[in-house]
């Protein structure tokens, strides 16, 4: 069981307006937000911001965000969010190819240069210390502009958020979101982990 218990997604009407946002980006509401909603103000904030970061405004398509998210969750070691951003990805069109091999996105041909760079900013960014340096810099440069790195930064610093509260709540996770890590990260040792709802 999670530290903080989800609430009805009928609680509050105003997060349950919003959050259909995430039935299209996952098909159901994830229980983070449901658990938000004891603090309405905290979880319609988190449903705009999120709505906002992943909105599309340049070139950053919805599926790279997707595994930019799950590259900075991976580092952290959040699987409630690995799972989400691996099953929106695959929801976001990425392609099957990528979804097989994101573990090796640094060498596997299905990644272009570009999606390289983003996905190792997303790592470098997220690691504690930063080691986002020139190198990081001069790459990004070659492919993105700063409209472009304002949004994948985005989706970095959504998913710190995420990664922290997920794991710290021990969040339970979703039937969908378990299907989608087994499928896509489960040769890699994908488990729930904190996530199986016993952690508390």
């Amino acid at each position: 069981m999670a530290l903080v218990t989800p609430l009805s997604p009928e609680h509050d009407l105003e997060t349950k307006q919003l959050a259909e946002f995430f039935n299209e980006t996952l098909g159901f509401c994830p229980n983070s937000v449901l658990t938000m909603q004891r603090r309405p103000a905290i979880s319609k904030a988190f449903i705009n911001l999120n709505k906002a970061v992943m909105a599309n405004e340049g070139r950053v398509t919805s599926a790279l965000k997707r595994m930019i998210a799950w590259v900075s969750s991976n580092s952290t070691g959040c699987r409630y969010c690995q799972a989400h951003a691996i099953r929106a990805a695959e929801r976001y069109g990425a392609e099957q190819e990528q979804l097989d091999n994101i573990w090796d996105y640094r060498t596997h041909p299905a990644f272009s240069e570009a999606e390289r760079a983003a996905l190792d900013f997303s790592l470098a960014a997220s690691l504690v210390p930063n080691t986002v340096n020139t190198d990081i810099k001069k790459r990004l440069y070659e492919h993105w502009d700063e409209g472009e790195i304002v949004e994948m930064l985005g989706v970095i610093s959504l998913f710190g958020y995420l990664n922290r509260w997920n794991d710290s709540m021990g969040t339970d996770i979703e039937e969908g979101a378990v299907e989608s890590g087994n499928q896509y990260l489960g040769k890699h040792g994908f488990e729930v982990g904190k996530h199986d709802g016993s952690r508390y």
